[in-house]
């Protein structure tokens, strides 16, 4: 027998892409006490890993995720705030606009959005590895190389970005405006 998931708010951000699912979560746990959880609902598939890493980069506690048809529906406990810290960022960025300058150099783009966002529009000779899956993929990257790692609007491809950097890659850079900046070539499927 399952014990009901009592929540204290609910979010729906169903057909909202990213960043906005993230940015109502922030907004909506603001407004709650620290043990309280909130549901956010959502239909964006790259939602998972996006509250999975905010919760992790903010100390807010993902609780889990439970799939109601195409239905997301992500449980998070707020922090006290000892348990809470400030978002961090990645340091290192580069935009769209100056990644398309060194499309001719031997580098390495790794764009982290949904398989399905990657098929319809993407960068020339970019790798596909989600975000969800990212840390299952890290032995196809070489740690020495210079990795550009995008996603659509550059808040998926930041948490990718701390990720590899925790995994010893040194020389990452989030593109910071993602592919709504991306103005030089592109390929589909």
């Amino acid at each position: 027998m399952s014990a009901a998931i009592t929540t204290d708010k609910t979010v729906d951000c169903k057909g909202l892409a990213c960043p906005m699912p993230i940015v109502r979560t922030k907004k909506a746990m603001d407004e709650l006490q620290p043990g309280q959880v909130i549901e956010v609902q959502a239909t964006d598939k790259g939602s998972l890993a996006d509250m999975q890493g905010w919760a992790k980069n903010t100390g807010h506690q993902y609780l889990g995720t439970i799939h109601e048809g195409d239905v997301l529906k992500h449980y998070l406990r707020k922090a006290n705030p000892a348990e809470a810290k400030e978002e961090t960022k990645h340091p290192y960025t580069i935009t769209a606009a100056e990644l398309a300058q060194k499309l001719n150099e031997s580098i390495t783009i790794v764009d982290v959005r949904e398989p399905a966002e990657y098929a319809f529009q993407r960068i020339p000779g970019s790798k596909s590895i989600p975000m969800g899956v990212l840390e299952e993929h890290l032995h196809e990257l070489n740690q020495a190389e210079e990795i550009y790692v995008i996603c659509r609007s550059g808040n998926r491809s930041d948490l990718a970005c701390q990720l590899l950097a925790g995994q010893g890659f040194a020389h990452v850079k989030n593109v910071s405006d993602g592919m709504n900046g991306w103005t030089g070539p592109t390929e589909s499927n």
